[in-house]
């Protein structure tokens, strides 16, 4: 069978799992939508929690800025692994002690008032659209190449697939149908790495093969080998970085904190019976975590060597047939400036013309090829991309879908609703929703890891300053917390409109504020949140005592002895 054909198998044997999960694990109650009835066993909660977490942008994109960007691109990693620790120390326990279904609803009744609850929901509303928008990219990008069939025809089949087992089975199925999800991408992601380990160094496990020498018997280290090759063609070496120091700490900082305040997040750790589950399930989570992230590196590394060797110079006539296959997508574009039949890839340093275009996204997918790898690892690779797209794209749809039905409707707008009502509300939700998706999968804003970046910003300048207050400090009241939240949000996705959409012109060091570019300014937006949340609070009245009360209860463990303040 070729490429195509394994494909076919292989994917659908995985929606065939995914949508039989979702039967078996069918919502009969609005706590199974919402929060899967608060029974999910801790490590199966914390291998869904790794899918959720890792999106199309993990599997797909991750290590194709790494591979292209060298040391700068390990903002994502740092930013995005080091986040997930801030949000297992600092929000998950906490949160899941507050016992309710989202984020707005602590939001809502922490602050005590229903317009910090609608402020919560729009935040909500707008960094999941940002985010799963990639995802829906993700899925058109592999349907597109690997089943030869249009983008928009992919994301709609990723829709229907998403529509099944999120409406159908609410957090309940998308939790077991996420399970499913993580085991294929992980085996996906790691059986093309460990190949590619033996054959270039001579080691089956990528984590050393990416700080090994080559097993070509040179002695040559990977990394010295990758620098080198990248030097001769004009680009700057991979070990070095371009990006300035102020910049890369900003970008990793408004990751980490995007990280710790995404919503579709934090909701898996309501779906635990206690306290003391929420935390086990944060540590399984990192572990299954890892097993991708310490392997990026790695994959991106491999990806850049085969490519630099096999496709500079090279007669077009002569290319792999996984070049042509890949510029049918319009991924990979070829220039022939000078007209001489061969492919001059070069970087900004060389004297010659770069005539070769290449997205960042298809690293991962197409390393098989490169490395000319059986054609079922192809077909697995695509399956995997498949699965880290949708499990994102299933939680963010969840989270929308809860805060129209439960926040909106349930808590604000019709308090007398029905269960059944509520239920059926918020299946309405996730199937407008979806619509909503599909359209900005197919007409992006942005490259996956972009966009994604994006809502990291936007997380991070909004949910992050008012959960860490709400939990913290007693002394934080609803007066400051809105101005906070809006200030935040107002001003990071002002900055991202203004460089990437109204004046992509300007994009560039000089112009950025301070240094720094659209991808950190979610630090910033973090910044002003806090300064105008303390400051409005400290010059208003204080919170009601039921609610300074009610943070204390959240803050202690059973048994143990009286909280303390830390700040505020």
């Amino acid at each position: 069978m070729n490429v195509q054909a394994w494909t076919f198998v292989l994917v659908g044997l995985s929606f065939a799992l995914y949508i039989a999960v979702a039967i078996w694990s069918k919502a009969r109650s609005t706590s199974d939508f919402y929060v899967a009835g608060n029974r999910v066993p801790s490590v199966v909660n914390g291998m869904a929690t790794a899918a959720d977490w890792m999106s199309a942008a993990s599997f797909i994109s991750m290590a194709g800025v790494i591979s292209f960007m060298g040391r700068d691109g390990s903002v994502y990693l740092m930013g995005w692994t080091g986040g997930y620790v801030l949000l297992a120390l600092l929000l998950a326990p906490y949160l899941r002690k507050f016992g309710q279904y989202t984020v707005p609803d602590f939001v809502g009744d922490r602050y005590y008032s229903q317009m910090a609850r609608v402020v919560a929901v729009i935040c909500a509303i707008f960094i999941s659209f940002t985010y799963v928008a990639g995802q829906m990219r993700g899925v058109g990008i592999v349907f597109s190449r690997f089943l030869d069939i249009d983008v928009s025809y992919g994301v709609a089949v990723g829709m229907g697939i998403v529509f099944f087992y999120a409406v159908l089975g609410g957090m309940k199925g998308i939790t077991y149908t996420q399970v499913a999800q993580y085991c294929v991408l992980i085996f996906a992601y790691l059986v093309p790495a460990i190949f590619i380990s033996l054959l270039m160094t001579g080691t089956a496990i990528p984590q050393l093969g990416f700080g090994g020498t080559l097993a070509d018997g040179s002695g040559t280290y990977l990394l010295d080998r990758l620098d080198g090759l990248g030097q001769e063609l004009g680009f700057a070496a991979y070990t070095s970085g371009q990006k300035g120091t102020l910049d890369v700490l900003f970008i990793t900082l408004a990751l980490m904190i995007g990280t710790a305040g995404l919503p579709h997040v934090i909701v898996r750790f309501y779906t635990v019976a206690r306290v003391s589950a929420a935390r086990s399930s944060a540590g399984w989570a990192l572990v299954f975590i890892a097993l991708l992230y310490t392997a990026a590196p790695a994959v991106a590394a491999f990806a850049r060597t085969n490519l630099l060797e096999t496709i500079p110079n090279t007669r077009y006539e002569d290319v792999p047939h996984w070049f042509k296959k890949w510029e049918t997508t319009g991924l990979i574009t070829f220039n022939d400036h000078n007209g001489d039949g061969v492919i001059q890839y070069v970087g900004p340093d060389s004297p010659l013309e770069n005539e070769l275009t290449i997205d960042r996204d298809i690293m991962v997918l197409a390393n098989p090829e490169i490395a000319r790898l059986p054609d079922w690892v192809a077909g697995l690779v695509a399956a995997g991309g498949l699965a880290a797209a949708l499990s994102t794209a299933a939680g963010l749809l969840l989270v929308l879908s809860a805060s129209v039905s439960h926040d909106l409707l349930k808590k604000w707008l019709r308090p007398g609703i029905s269960e059944k009502g509520e239920l059926r509300a918020a299946r309405i939700t996730a199937g407008l929703a979806v619509c909503v998706a599909g359209y900005f999968g197919i007409r992006p804003p942005g490259f996956v890891a972009e966009v994604v970046a994006f809502a990291f910003g936007l997380a991070a300048a909004s949910f992050f300053p008012v959960l860490v207050l709400g939990i913290f400090s007693k002394r934080v009241n609803k007066q400051g917390a809105i101005p906070g939240m809006l200030t935040g949000l107002a001003f990071t996705a002002g900055y991202i409109v203004y460089f990437k959409f109204a004046y992509p012109q300007l994009n560039s060091a000089e112009n950025w504020f301070l240094g720094i570019s659209p991808e950190g300014i979610g630090t910033i937006g973090m910044m002003i949140n806090f300064v105008v949340t303390l400051t409005i609070s400290r010059l208003t009245p204080p919170p009601p005592p039921q609610v300074q009360e009610m943070v204390e209860a959240i803050r202690v463990p059973r048994g143990a002895g009286e909280a303390h303040e830390i700040s505020g």
